[in-house]
């Protein structure tokens, strides 16, 4: 027989709701068959690309999992918020207590900011997950305004910058540290809006999943997604950027990781515009003629931002096609495109490059860094042409 114990270490992570066991699914049930996983202790994983293109808002089973350490197990009985800092009226807020506040609700794409992270390696190993092109979605997701619960904080002026820290449970430099983000205060003071930080309990109109925060994880629009920090459990409002490991000495662009370079490199908060080629896959086996590609393109994450164009080669750059958007344009969201192209027996690999309206752009190349973040070069997809016939 199957014990207790046992069944919440099969789940990564089944909530414990008044003693007995809450039925939420994890990634470790029938989900996982969506994704491919890097590691399952913690959950690490990205969908097929084809997978991810089916539709404008992505399926939470289609979404990509970033964990730092196993899900924790949270009782949404016993759950507080903790909100405190330069503040006048710190306070520790149930689920319950949170409820009272108006509830918000917004679209908008998260991105890893190692996303494409497994390019870096031709020019020198980088660690972290190896992610390919997958972990970025675009979802739907519901809340109470991060704003709402500062002012009734009331945020004292010397403010600067809001410290966000999840209930998980990270071994780190030989102790146990929480993931923890942090970003300025004019972003967290945003009070309505596409750009409005979030204090999230639902995703795609339903209850987070214990992968993606369950039970209540930050959403900040146009930051990667290591900023929207899950299962949050304590919020300080601060005169300067989080000490946290995740915001003090990792998340920055950096060539070595020595002390130095650490200190000397600020703390990664907006992505910059990406996009990639999701069908056909890489090294598919193609005739000569006419091919058809879809992908998503993410602008870069500034306000008003959006796409410009998105333009596809299949002689090295030599002559560009530009691809049709599909689906909705919206703020701190990305598109997806179609395209045909015409390839030949000498076409090896099909590029895309794209630009937005905030100037940024995907450049030919993007320079090495050690942690392999934001790598958003010309995607470059590996073909196999065949002459017709």
């Amino acid at each position: 027989m199957i014990t207790r114990r046992e069944m919440l270490i099969a789940s990564g992570g089944l909530v414990i709701a008044g003693g007995t066991l809450s039925p939420r699914r994890t990634l470790a049930a029938e989900d996982a068959k969506q994704l491919i996983f890097h590691s399952t202790n913690p959950n690490n994983a990205e969908p097929e690309l084809a997978d991810l293109v089916q539709s404008w808002i992505t399926p939470t089973k289609h979404f990509y999992v970033r964990s730092h350490a196993p899900n924790p197990v949270i009782d949404p009985e016993a759950f507080q918020l903790k909100v405190e800092g330069l503040i006048h009226r710190p306070s520790s807020l149930t689920l319950k207590s949170l409820s009272r506040f108006k509830s918000h609700s917004t679209t908008a794409t998260l991105t890893c900011a190692g996303n494409r992270r497994a390019e870096y390696n031709a020019e020198g190993k980088v660690g972290g997950v190896q992610w390919q092109s997958g972990a970025i979605g675009n979802a739907n997701w519901q809340g109470i305004a991060l704003a709402d619960v500062l002012k009734e904080a009331e945020v004292a002026p010397e403010a600067k910058h809001v410290w966000f820290e999840g209930l998980d449970e990270i071994e780190k430099g030989g102790g146990i540290i929480p993931f923890g983000g942090s970003i300025p205060i004019a972003k967290a003071m945003i009070a309505s809006g596409p750009a409005a930080p979030l204090l999230a309990n639902q995703m795609n109109d339903q209850p987070l999943t214990p992968d993606h925060g369950y039970p209540l994880r930050t959403l900040v629009p146009g930051y990667i997604g290591a900023r929207s920090v899950k299962w949050l459990g304590r919020i300080v409002v601060s005169d300067r950027p989080s000490p946290n490991h995740y915001v003090a000495a990792a998340y920055k662009i950096v060539k070595k990781t020595d002390p130095i370079d650490w200190a000397e490199s600020g703390p990664i908060y907006r992505y910059p515009i990406n996009a990639a080629i999701c069908t056909p896959q890489a090294n598919a086996a193609l005739t000569t003629g006419e091919v058809e590609l879809t992908g998503y393109v993410l602008p870069t994450g500034r306000p008003g931002c959006r796409v410009e164009k998105v333009m596809i080669s299949a002689d090295q750059g030599k002559r560009w096609v530009a691809a049709k958007m599909i689906g909705q344009e919206s703020e701190f969201c990305w598109q997806l495109w179609n395209a045909k192209v015409d390839v030949t027996a000498g076409t090896k690999r099909l590029l895309v490059k794209a630009v937005d309206s905030s100037g940024g752009f995907m450049p030919g190349r993007v320079p090495w860094n050690a942690k392999g973040y934001l790598q958003n070069s010309w995607y470059k997809l590996p073909v196999e042409v065949n002459s017709a016939g």
